[in-house]
């Protein structure tokens, strides 16, 4: 369980500084309108709210953590699978959809099935 936590953080992480560099796009550029652009940026930060805080109860091993994570990650795959193929930046969207690989896998092992029956 702590491996997927840390997964989840580092998705949570990269997702706050893409926010960051929306914001900075958002200030630096002429935006066809500002309003959308920061709800934008509201939106994603949001994301990477949430997912820190699924990494916390994650850590934790928190029986509410494990379904928000899921499901985030089946959004995030779908999200880096559009930008990865459709968008054409497989940069992008190759990493996302390892982690969210790596993180789906973490979470269906045994173990962390497990875990969260063996809480008291």
């Amino acid at each position: 369980m702590r491996w997927a936590a840390v997964v989840v953080g580092v998705e949570a992480a990269a997702i706050a500084f893409g926010a960051l560099v929306l914001l900075w796009l958002t200030v630096t550029s002429t935006a066809e309108s500002v309003s959308r652009a920061l709800a934008e940026v509201v939106l994603v930060l949001t994301g990477a709210v949430v997912l820190g805080s699924c990494a916390v109860g994650l850590w934790r091993v928190s029986a509410w953590a494990r379904g928000p994570a899921v499901v985030l990650q089946l959004l995030l795959g779908a999200l880096a699978y559009t930008t990865a193929f459709q968008a054409d930046q497989p940069l992008v969207g190759g990493p996302v959809l390892a982690l969210v690989a790596i993180e789906l896998y973490l979470l269906a092992t045994p173990e962390a099935r497990l875990a969260f029956f063996e809480r008291p």
